[in-house]
C-alpha cells in the first residue's frame, strides 16, 4: 500500500515541494506508536525520485497550523514533516501484511502558520472550497497575504506530485517489491 500526498514540514530544512520517502509513521494513541515502511521499496522511491529525502512522517487527526505547535512535534518526535492520512494507511497495510510506503510531499513549511482562510476552504475530502475560502477572507482581509502565499506552496506540492507520479508511472513500482 502507499500513502501519496502532502503533508506539513516539522523540520525547519525542507521548503515546499520537497518530497518525503517515510522511513516510519509515528502516530499517538495513549503512546506514540511506529509503524515500519517497507526499506527495499523505500530505498527504490528514493533512487527513483530525484531530491527526496528519507525521514519519519507523524500522523494526526487534523491539521497542524502553528510553526510552534510543529516544533514542537519536530523536537518530540524526530518526524521531519506530519499528515493526516499515513499512519492510517500504514494501519491497514499492517492489519494486512502488506508492505507499505509512504510519498509526501511539503505543502507547508515548517516556519509557516496556515492563515484561517485557507482552512475554511479544506473539505473533510481534501478539495478546497472556494467559496467558503473567499467567504472567510470577506470576514479576516488580513489573511489575503497569508493564502496568496499558501497557495504558491500548495501549487509547488503539486508540481511535485504530478512529477513524482510520472515518475512512478506505472504501479509505484509494486511490481518489483511485491511479497510472495
Amino acid at each position: 500500500m502507499v500513502s501519496f500526498g502532502v503533508a506539513g514540514g516539522l523540520s525547519p530544512d525542507l521548503q515546499p515541494g520537497t518530497c518525503i520517502i517515510g522511513s516510519a509513521i509515528l502516530f499517538e494513541t495513549d503512546r506514540i506508536n511506529r509503524i515500519n515502511t517497507d526499506a527495499d521499496w523505500s530505498k527504490k522511491l528514493l533512487q527513483t525520485i530525484p531530491g527526496a529525502v528519507r525521514g519519519m512522517l507523524f500522523g494526526v487527526p487534523g491539521p497542524v497550523t502553528h510553526p510552534q505547535a510543529k516544533a514542537a512535534l519536530y523536537v518530540r518526535t524526530g518526524a521531519i514533516a506530519v499528515d493526516m492520512e499515513s499512519h492510517i494507511v500504514g494501519g491497514v497495510a499492517a492489519a494486512h501484511g502488506l508492505p507499505m510506503a509512504a510519498i509526501r510531499v511539503i505543502a507547508d513549511p515548517a516556519a509557516r502558520a496556515i492563515p484561517a482562510s485557507a482552512l475554511a476552504a479544506m473539505r473533510p475530502n481534501g478539495t478546497t472550497d472556494i467559496a467558503a475560502m473567499i467567504w472567510s477572507m470577506l470576514k479576516r482581509p488580513g489573511d489575503f497575504p497569508a493564502v496568496v502565499r499558501t497557495a504558491l506552496d500548495a501549487r509547488a506540492a503539486r508540481a511535485t506530485l504530478l512529477r513524482g507520479r510520472q515518475l512512478l508511472e506505472p504501479g509505484l513500482g509494486v511490481s518489483a517489491f511485491q511479497k510472495a
